[in-house]
């Protein structure tokens, strides 16, 4: 039985692609770049910017971070916004909670921007602990970004209880839930269980490939998921 259900946010809560990918097409247009291929721009939702800059488009250091602050000066004032939360994702998030679990955001998405999204979609009340990137790059891998999720999560129970938790029952307590190789493998980074949703952003297989302990197919699975596992 899990207690602590770490989420992740793009891809597993919201449909975020119609944002990063203009905001994407935006930055490349900035060096002179067009482009259309969908697919190609669906590999930027999940993984940090900075590796998906890189990897997909091999840009050096310099011209990574020049594309990803072009990134952020659309996404700022109109990104954010082109987003739709998943149909029934909130009553996975009521299924969580009628079952006694604990939800935490872990996002690689800077902090500033998943709080706002949140908090747009009106889900706040439903996470106790809510975790992202920063925006200079130093903590945006999802292993780190779990890592810190799990620092905080025990820091909250030892302001309820007065007791600090064994970090190795609580990672044993904790599954992270995401669409993304980036997921699984952040969660099997901490030793902790991962599911898969495929209704997201991943390829044929990816989520098998990166070994997912479990895979949910729709939305309406996970909510059973959520409230059995």
């Amino acid at each position: 039985m899990k207690k602590y259900l770490f989420f992740d946010l793009d891809g597993t809560i919201t449909d975020s692609g119609e944002g990063i990918r203009k905001c994407v097409q935006y930055a490349l247009e900035s060096f002179g770049m067009v482009e259309e291929d969908v697919d190609k721009l669906n590999l930027f939702i999940g993984p940090p910017l900075e590796v998906s800059f890189k990897k997909v488009y091999g840009f050096d250091n310099e011209k990574v971070w020049e594309g990803v602050h072009k990134y952020r000066e659309r996404y700022e004032t109109d990104g954010w916004k082109e987003n739709k939360l998943y149909e029934g994702f909130e009553e996975v998030l009521k299924a969580a909670k009628a079952a006694g679990k604990t939800c935490v955001l872990a996002t690689s998405k800077p902090e500033v921007f998943a709080l706002r999204i949140i908090e747009y979609f009106g889900l706040t009340s439903y996470f106790d602990v809510m975790t992202g990137a920063d925006l200079e790059g130093k903590h945006v891998s999802k292993d780190k970004v779990i890592t810190t999720s799990l620092n905080r999560l025990s820091d909250l129970i030892f302001k309820q209880t007065g007791e600090k938790p064994d970090m190795d029952e609580l990672i044993a307590d904790s599954i992270m839930i995401g669409d993304r190789e980036n997921d699984i493998w952040g969660a099997h980074q901490n030793a902790m269980e991962s599911c898969g949703v495929r209704y997201g952003f991943a390829k044929p297989d990816e989520l098998e490939d990166e070994g997912a302990d479990y895979i949910v197919d729709t939305v309406a699975e996970l909510a059973k998921f959520v409230a059995e596992i």
